[in-house]
């Protein structure tokens, strides 16, 4: 549930935050640099894993972002589908990382608020 609300979260920031639209690929780009680098600094990327791992991003926050704009009317639907997305990327992260990798990335998911604020 923690892992939903984090994901709703870091979807209803994306929209808020957008620059010039929902669908400004400059916007979604610079997003997933940000969220690479900082995944890059807590599990220690090499510049392979890094890139694979920005394309990954990439791919999320443009299905979160079509997500929330087709099943805006039905927020059923939605936290459906973003369930889904969350566990298909959690997946596909999964195979890109090695395993002590994988266990910081979650250590570094365990101390962020549903608001994807770290805790201090």
């Amino acid at each position: 549930m923690k892992k939903l609300l984090l994901l709703a979260g870091l979807a209803i920031g994306l929209n808020a935050t957008a620059g010039s639209g929902p669908d400004n690929p400059a916007s979604l780009t610079a997003r997933a640099n940000a969220l690479t680098r900082v995944m890059a600094e807590k599990a220690q990327l090499d510049e392979g894993q890094f890139l694979k791992v920005k394309n990954l991003n990439l791919r999320m926050l443009t299905e979160l972002e079509d997500i929330n704009t087709r099943f805006s009317a039905d927020p059923e639907i939605r936290d459906v589908r973003l369930a889904d997305a969350q566990t298909s990327y959690y997946r596909e992260l999964a195979h890109l990382l090695r395993p002590s990798q994988l266990v910081a990335y979650t250590r570094s998911q365990s101390s962020m608020t549903a608001l994807g604020i770290p805790a201090r």
